[in-house]
């Protein structure tokens, strides 16, 4: 069962979550916070898988929650939760530790999507946001690549370099064949790259 807490200062917005979280089985949250404060002094504690948040709240932002509790604590995974999707915000929060994000005004089968997508390794953005990541960074673009994907795209873009079949990526990595093709879609829409060639070159620098 994934473990959730929500941070949210609109209690509409926070109901609207609260509800969708507790009516799926795979999903428990675990608290649900109206600002970063609270949350920066409690997440530490409560250890959630994912932590859904909001990033203009009343004092601290969001952004500012992931800042302070990614660096101690990696294995917490954020996702921003927010009504713009191109955004310079965005790409903050994504800079500071953020795994993704979901626009508030995606269906409640599609968050629920997006958390499992997170939790499962995964980075839920649009292709527009990925771009924008990649071509911010001022390192090598084999080191954008992986400042851009997640340690579980990584692991698969790096096998398939190394010439592994899909399922023997599944095997390896002990996920399922259609997680390794959900996977590789996601690579080839953060790289911009239309096959596994393409995403094989980004990843050592090679165009």
């Amino acid at each position: 069962m994934i473990t959730i807490c929500i941070i949210e200062d609109i209690k509409d917005i926070q109901k609207g979550l609260k509800t969708i979280i507790e009516s799926d089985s795979r999903l428990h949250l675990l608290h649900c916070f109206d600002n970063a404060e609270d949350a920066i002094e409690l997440l530490p504690s409560l250890e959630p898988n994912v932590v859904i948040t909001d990033i203009n709240l009343p004092h601290k932002s969001g952004i500012d929650c992931v800042n302070e509790i990614k660096h101690n604590y990696p294995d917490i995974q954020f996702i921003m939760f927010t009504i713009y999707e191109d955004n310079d915000q965005v790409f903050e929060a994504l800079k500071a530790g953020a795994s993704g994000y979901i626009l508030k005004n995606t269906t409640p089968i599609k968050i629920v999507e997006a958390i499992l997508e997170l939790y499962e390794g995964g980075s839920p953005m649009s292709p527009k946001i990925a771009r924008k990541v990649l071509s911010s960074f001022n390192k090598s673009i084999s080191n954008a690549v992986n400042e851009l994907l997640s340690k579980r795209e990584q692991e698969v873009l790096e096998l398939l370099s190394k010439g592994f079949l899909y399922k023997e990526i599944a095997d390896k990595l002990n996920i399922t064949l259609s997680t390794v093709k959900r996977h590789l879609n996601h690579i080839y829409t953060k790289l911009q790259v239309q096959n596994k060639t393409e995403a094989v070159n980004k990843l050592y620098g090679k165009s």
